[in-house]
């Protein structure tokens, strides 16, 4: 795949750029190694006022970085303003809480006695440069999310982002030198996929972390066990949304659409699959359909659309194959299922419901990255659960009950890293995320998030 800017509203290729030589990758993670040396060693005072004034200059560029990133993936520029805004806040948020998140921890004194020691502390340490693959669906966010945490724990960072968002990874470099981290603090690689595998087993790169498809997953966690580096994977996802009989419909049919659409439907965490108590199915059903419906499908930079175009044609491709399996194997379609007639250009797809699926399908098991749901009817909480968990995914989850008996089982039950009763999944700097199954492991975010690539030192003093 080149490294360009392909407008997906259009199809029209507006900047192809060059990859890195083998001489340029050489100098750059040359670059890291040696700005390592001196970032570990700066105090959490001077990491937070770079990080904070990285924070004001992203907030003054917020028009412009949202015109890129909608320009590269497609996305409408005004949930591309409110993705950057999102990352001036975890910028601020990690520049005001790393030092609490990181502060030496003191075993019981008791403990430190019986293991013979005048005192012991735990030390939290950084670790390196780290390469973090990022997709291009969030494109400013997934690597924000990164990058705050890891600069803020003493780390450095290398980002090899998606080809397809070449404009939006040189900008984010240089972001973090205009806010004046020295050279080498954080550098984006304009590299092709084949090139990670040689750049992940160089010694100088300590560890990695990625948020892409299961086959990327895959590949990086191969060579990064090969080579013994730690890695957070962050993978797809099939989300659950339950409505149970006591929810609020109305509410649940609203948040529903936005949960499904978000980002053009190309979210990991978006809501996907709807299963639906049948005590509320039709009430749900009808609500959900007729807002799936009166969405606005357009030019993503216009600022009354809701859905733009899908990122790529292949991605488009991929989509429409499922759900014409899902059609052909009996799924009904009770809106959309095809693309949208008045978009003659671009990558455009229909908002879809589709009803009557089947395990048959492939839809029951694949993720569908883009504006499509697929609807259940189900007769109780048990099938409810069941059918939750019968996917090979376990990022997050929505139920909307006010039965706290409910709460309590499906917070026990459901197999995700998340389970968000009553409202839409989202992530947040204060709160872990991730996955489990082929969703991934480890965490981003919170405290859990800013460990991950910190060494955990036991510091212990003899009497």
């Amino acid at each position: 795949m080149p490294i360009a800017t392909v407008n997906p509203a259009t199809g029209e290729t507006l900047e192809t750029f060059q990859p890195l030589t083998p001489a340029e990758i050489e100098r750059r993670l040359a670059a890291a190694d040696a700005a390592y040396a001196d970032h570990r060693l700066t105090d959490f005072a001077e990491r937070a006022r770079l990080l904070n004034r990285a924070a004001d200059l992203l907030e003054e560029d917020v028009p412009f970085v949202a015109r890129t990133m909608t320009t590269e993936m497609g996305k409408p520029v005004k949930a591309a303003r409110a993705e950057a805004a999102k990352c001036v806040k975890a910028m601020r948020w990690y520049a005001e809480h790393a030092e609490a998140l990181l502060a030496d921890e003191h075993p019981a004194p008791a403990d430190v006695a019986d293991s013979g020691a005048s005192r012991a502390v735990v030390r939290y340490r950084p670790i390196g440069a780290v390469l973090a693959v990022m997709p291009w669906n969030f494109p400013l966010w997934q690597v924000v999310r990164f990058a705050a945490p890891a600069l803020m724990a003493g780390n450095v960072g290398l980002l090899k982002h998606a080809s397809n968002v070449p404009q939006t990874a040189l900008y984010l470099e240089d972001l973090f030198l205009r806010a004046g981290f020295p050279h080498g603090c954080f550098q984006t690689l304009l590299v092709g996929s084949g090139a990670v595998e040689g750049i992940l087993r160089d010694g100088r790169v300590a560890a990695a972390t990625l948020t892409g498809s299961e086959p990327a997953g895959q590949s990086v966690a191969s060579v990064s066990g090969h080579e013994i580096k730690k890695t957070v994977l962050e993978l797809g996802g099939s989300d659950p949304y339950l409505v149970l009989p006591s929810a609020d419909i109305e509410r649940a049919a609203t948040v529903a659409v936005t949960a499904r659409v978000q980002n053009n439907g190309q979210s990991c965490i978006a809501a996907k699959r709807f299963i639906v108590h049948a005590d509320v199915y039709d009430a749900f059903r009808d609500r959900f359909v007729a807002g799936m419906r009166e969405l606005t499908v357009g030019d993503p930079m216009n600022e009354d659309t809701d859905v733009g175009p899908l990122s790529s044609e292949q991605g488009r491709t991929d989509l429409e194959e499922l759900v014409d399996d899902a059609l052909n194997h009996g799924a009904t379609a009770l809106c959309g299922g095809q693309r949208p007639k008045e978009q003659e250009r671009g990558w455009y797809y229909s908002p879809t419901v589709l009803a009557d699926v089947t395990p048959q399908m492939r839809i029951h098991l694949e993720e569908a990255f883009g504006p499509v749901a697929t609807l259940y009817r189900v007769a109780n909480l048990n099938e409810a659960v069941e059918l939750a968990n019968t996917t090979p995914f376990g990022l997050s989850s929505n139920v909307w009950t006010r039965d706290d008996d409910e709460m309590a089982r499906c917070a026990r039950d459901i197999q995700a890293g998340g389970v968000f009763f009553n409202g839409m999944t989202a992530s947040h700097p204060g709160l872990p995320f991730g996955g489990v199954k082929r969703s991934g492991y480890g965490r981003e975010l919170s405290g859990h998030g800013i460990r991950e690539f910190c060494n955990m030192t036991t510091v212990w003093y003899g009497p």
